[in-house]
């Protein structure tokens, strides 16, 4: 089946997922709004659709990239999916390898890889997880990479993972992952939606240090951003309130659900607001036109292939909202057919 996606200015509009969770909502209910949410993504012409890994989050229902990833492609036909990403300390190569290899044979050329090299969550709970060494990043992706590219003649395989077309991303907030993602000639992802500070220096270091390699010909990099497009610029940063709650609450060390929106003008010390300020710069928030002038400034001034668009408000009809005002700006129909392994060789 073939894929029709839409741009921007030229470049794929994607959406990340944490499947937010209220105050008045259940697991169940954040976990639908994300099929929801993914099956009206696909019809307004958004290219992927990727989902979170987060643990002991109030806030997020997303705990397992794997499991989601297989639902929302048994309620989709074409969108890509992926995690954005999965844990690698979390988890064991070889059983990431299986998990996606399995997805990609179930749900042919739709999957992607997303890796990290954080938890995903505070200390204590990555005890309870038993991560593994973050420094072992590197190692751990190249085994994954050997199990993609296994060889019958192996003594450990991942069989599911065998000849599955699963293009591999490495996630990042710094610039390590970056330097590391060109080094092994590997897509790219920055985490703008809350670490906007390094991404200039990160996505121009990808693109002036990547070094080809037989999964990709050329750098390829996405930019995930906050981005809340209201009816209103008013409108717009009142629901944008619930993510800068969100963050004030991490601040403070208290695992919330999505809280609604309010005014935190009072609430908030010097410290906490200057804070909130710095991890959430490089959001966009405000009506249809500013954030087609302030998105199209930003894919202007960076180097980045793909806008990963992410929205945590508090209301599910209002994330529905926010998305489908942004996909009035895809002009233009874009298809991508199956089995075409030009694409996966120079993307």
């Amino acid at each position: 089946m073939t894929q029709s996606y839409k741009t921007f200015s030229g470049i794929p509009l994607s959406i990340l997922d944490l499947s937010p969770l209220n105050d008045q909502e259940t697991p169940r209910d954040a976990l639908q709004h994300s099929v929801e949410l993914a099956q009206h993504a696909e019809d307004w012409g958004y290219y992927r659709y990727w989902v979170a890994e987060h643990h002991n989050a109030a806030s997020s229902a997303s705990v397992s990239p794997p499991l989601l990833i297989n639902q929302i492609a048994n309620h989709t036909k074409t969108i890509r999916l992926g995690s954005g990403g999965m844990m690698l300390p979390n988890h064991s190569p070889l059983v990431v390898a299986e998990q996606f290899g399995l997805l990609s044979a179930l749900h042919p050329n739709r999957i992607d890889l997303g890796l990290g090299r954080a938890p995903g969550t505070d200390q204590l709970t990555a005890r309870a997880l038993r991560r593994g060494d973050v420094h072992a990043f590197p190692e751990h992706v190249r085994e994954i990479q050997h199990y993609f590219n296994g060889s019958p003649k192996k003594q450990v395989r991942a069989v599911t993972a065998e000849n599955q077309q699963v293009p591999i991303f490495l996630l990042g907030s710094s610039t390590f992952s970056a330097k590391l993602a060109a080094d092994m000639g590997l897509r790219y992802a920055f985490a703008g939606h809350f670490s906007p500070g390094e991404a200039s220096e990160a996505l121009s270091l990808y693109r002036e240090h990547f070094k080809p390699s037989e999964h990709l010909a050329e750098p390829y990099a996405i930019l995930a951003l906050n981005i809340v497009a209201g009816e209103t610029d008013d409108e717009a940063r009142w629901l944008f309130s619930s993510m800068e709650q969100l963050f004030l609450n991490m601040i403070r060390s208290k695992s919330l659900p999505i809280q609604p929106p309010r005014d935190l003008t009072e609430e908030m010390l010097p410290h906490e607001q200057a804070a909130v300020k710095r991890s959430l710069a490089g959001s966009i928030v405000g009506s249809l036109s500013t954030v087609q002038a302030e998105l199209a400034s930003r894919i202007q001034t960076l180097p980045v292939d793909e806008v990963m668009a992410t929205s945590l408000l508090y209301n599910q009809a209002d994330r529905l909202a926010s998305y489908q005002r942004m996909s009035r700006l895809l002009d233009k129909d874009t298809l991508l057919k199956d089995h075409d392994e030009n694409w996966f060789s120079s993307r």
